[in-house]
């Protein structure tokens, strides 16, 4: 009750705290380290009135996307720390690829984080009205032509791509991993017929899943999302194990002065805590994670890091 109450007066005492920083003094930067399309977009673009009002700044998308979002990550992050350049990036460039890539352009372990935005499953997509229609199906057709079952990602190292291996793994088949700067070029691929699916984030395809365009056969929560009743879990499909979470951080480059990081969250909250905002950005797939700050967001990646390293050890999985 005492947060949910914190939460309410947030908007009302947000803006006079904004307003003594005498920050930011020019357009605010968030870069979506994917091609244009995926949830972070979606996210931004939903808060970004709120933003520009609260901060008195445009906030203008950038989308970079390439390695997996490590090339547009550490194009933000090697900014300067001013709080003026933002990333708002998932698992993949802030916990994956710790331990795929032999170097990174930033250092996960570095970064001034501003919040934990929330987290999404995976969809295991196919073209609808094939005869791929549910996840035995899927099983089925890999093990009768694993060198023809091919999936998509959002890149080498994205969550996706290894949501994909460890299901792979865990059934004992051969999948083809294609690579994709985002996943709309992955969803282009399956409409256009050189593609066979793709495991992605729910959000970056909620659109075309609702319009029937594009098949959803699971999500690789361990419950049905809530705005997508229809659609299956990977656990109720038989497959437990291949649970996976994306999740979503908003981080600035090593060293931003606190009370820029402060400012930015108070605002990043505020939008995120309107009526109306959270059912919204469920609707693109992404469920609330807590509220955690700068300080707990540091912590959590922290440990996303050692969580996944193992599992990426494991699938064998290299960059390029």
């Amino acid at each position: 009750m005492q947060r949910r109450l914190i939460l309410a007066t947030l908007p009302l005492l947000a803006a006079p705290a904004l307003a003594q920083t005498g920050f930011p003094s020019r357009p605010i930067r968030v870069v979506s380290p994917f091609s244009p399309g995926g949830t972070s977009d979606g996210v931004v673009r939903l808060i970004s009135p709120t933003l520009e009002r609260l901060l008195g700044q445009p906030v203008v998308l950038e989308n970079r996307a390439g390695a997996g979002g490590t090339v547009g990550t550490g194009a933000a992050m090697n900014d300067r720390p001013d709080g003026h350049t933002l990333v708002l990036a998932n698992a993949g460039p802030l916990a994956i690829a710790a331990t795929l890539f032999p170097t990174l352009p930033y250092d996960p372990r570095r970064l001034s984080y501003v919040m934990l935005v929330g987290g999404a499953p995976m969809v295991v997509g196919v073209r609808p009205g094939g005869p791929i229609r549910n996840m035995a199906d899927y099983l089925a057709a890999a093990r009768e032509r694993p060198e023809a079952m091919t999936y998509g990602s959002a890149g080498v190292g994205s969550v996706g791509h290894l949501s994909g291996l460890l299901w792979a793994r865990q059934v004992g088949v051969e999948l083809l991993h294609i690579p994709f700067r985002g996943g709309g070029e992955a969803e282009q691929a399956i409409l256009g017929g050189s593609l066979r699916s793709l495991w992605n984030t729910l959000g970056a395809h909620a659109g075309s899943v609702r319009g029937g365009t594009l098949q959803a056969l699971a999500v690789t929560g361990a419950q049905r999302m809530a705005s997508f009743p229809d659609v299956p879990s990977i656990g109720e499909a038989g497959f437990p194990e291949a649970v996976a979470i994306n999740w979503f951080a908003l981080a600035a480059p090593p060293g931003t002065p606190a009370p820029a990081i402060e400012r930015l969250r108070e605002a990043f909250t505020t939008a995120l805590n309107e009526p109306g905002m959270r059912d919204r950005i469920l609707g693109l797939g992404v469920m609330g994670m807590g509220d955690l700050g700068p300080a707990e967001t540091h912590a959590f990646v922290s440990r996303e890091i050692e969580r996944w390293a193992p599992v990426v050890r494991a699938s064998g999985a290299t960059p390029g």
